[in-house]
């Protein structure tokens, strides 16, 4: 970049659907941090044509703007806006901390590696959770575009299933107070991501709205400003080598990992789909068909639809010449699943939820593998199975 040098500007990202939630968080961090600023931009009014963008600090709204849709995507505007404002401040050389504070359907991974992409540092990134409405979101299979919420024209996402990868792939949960949270809600909420950490935002440290510009009086502002990493956050994600939950069992809540080396049937396992989908609040991993020998499948279920997608090729489907164009978090992650007849084909499959019926699901999923007389007959058997999700998957 040419120019002079950009002064340092830690980027924190702030999300959510919980709305209330969202934006205590944000005050709470703008009175913790002494000069911070947030950017804001709403994309209610994406539908006349804009995108508003405000800029606020602790004493009220600093400048307010339009921007302009890109390519009919209120998304695309908010990428194209955001880093120049972020140069604008960093420039400037007076914020300690930024604040990007997402409209309630963005998700935070894109937003993240936006950011880094602009060259600047995100520090964290944060999803605020009103605890008690867990269940009821991740059971919402109703389009975003019913509610108001969706991001674009195009957008058909699910409540559902933008509020699961709002929640997995921050790394601190910021937790509102709710007194209609129980422990149910709270296990559920550790369960599903279990490695977050996790932060109430009413708490405050010894000299709250006093602390230091590095933001050091209350642990939300501090986990704001802990470090972030964006490759590490993408491939947390990806099917391949996800950091999925373990098994849990605790206040009613249930987490079922289930781990199979034999290929499913392709008939019987589209035939339970349904079933396999309504029996947890929350379901992903990866799975092996046994007519798609070499290609990696998807399993992402949430409010009661499924996602079902291709994500590349098992390792094993690989020649050894492209072993060295592939991640070594992704070879890392196939060479614990190293089997040495399938390589890293398996079923790895997450199943989360209160109430789940861990032997019944256990039985269905066992159910749809290939019986010991299939499984003998071998692949070239298998590769002519009828191919039950080419039209799932659109091939």
């Amino acid at each position: 970049m040419s120019g002079p040098e950009r002064p340092a500007l830690p980027v924190v990202i702030v999300g959510g659907l919980h709305a209330d939630a969202r934006k205590a968080a944000v005050a709470r961090l703008l009175a913790d941090v002494p000069g911070s600023v947030v950017l804001h931009h709403d994309l209610a009014t994406a539908t006349a044509g804009t995108v508003v963008r405000t800029v606020r600090d602790a004493t009220g709204i600093r400048s307010a703007g339009e921007a302009p849709l890109v390519n009919d995507c209120a998304c695309c505007a908010l990428r194209e806006d955001l880093v120049p404002e972020l140069a604008r401040l960093a420039h400037a050389g007076d914020t300690p901390l930024a604040v990007v504070e997402l409209w309630d359907s963005v998700e935070p991974k894109a937003m993240a590696e936006v950011v880094t992409a602009g060259g600047f540092t995100v520090t964290g990134v944060i999803t605020a959770v009103d605890p008690a409405l867990v269940l009821p979101y991740l059971g919402n299979g109703d389009d975003l575009a019913e509610g108001g919420l969706a991001a674009a024209a195009t957008d058909q996402r699910t409540v559902a299933d933008t509020f699961a990868r709002q929640l997995e792939y921050a790394t601190v949960l910021a937790l509102a107070d709710s007194p209609q949270a129980d422990d149910e809600d709270r296990e559920l909420l550790a369960q599903l991501h279990p490695t977050a950490r996790r932060v109430p935002i009413g708490q405050a440290g010894p000299a709250s709205g006093h602390g230091d510009r590095n933001g050091s009086s209350s642990p939300l502002a501090r986990a704001a400003r802990a470090g972030f990493d964006v490759e590490a956050a993408a491939a947390a994600q990806h099917p391949a080598c996800a950091l999925l939950p373990a098994e849990a069992d605790a206040h009613g809540v249930s987490t079922l990992v289930w781990h199979s080396r034999r290929p499913f049937h392709p008939e019987r396992l589209y035939a339970a789909l349904e079933d396999l989908t309504c029996a947890a609040a929350r379901s992903r991993g990866r799975f092996w068909l046994a007519d798609k020998a070499d290609t990696l499948l998807h399993w992402d279920a949430a409010g009661g639809a499924l996602c079902v997608e291709s994500a590349g090729p098992w390792l094993a489907s690989l020649p050894d010449a492209a072993w060295e164009m592939v991640p070594p978090v992704r070879r890392a992650a196939a060479a614990l699943d190293w089997h040495p007849e399938h390589g890293d084909r398996c079923q790895h499959l997450v199943f989360t939820s209160p109430g789940l019926d861990r032997d019944g699901l256990e039985r269905l999923l066992e159910s749809c593998l290939l019986t010991d007389a299939e499984y003998a007959a071998g692949q070239a058997a298998w590769e002519r199975l009828p191919s039950a999700f080419d039209t799932l998957l659109e091939v």
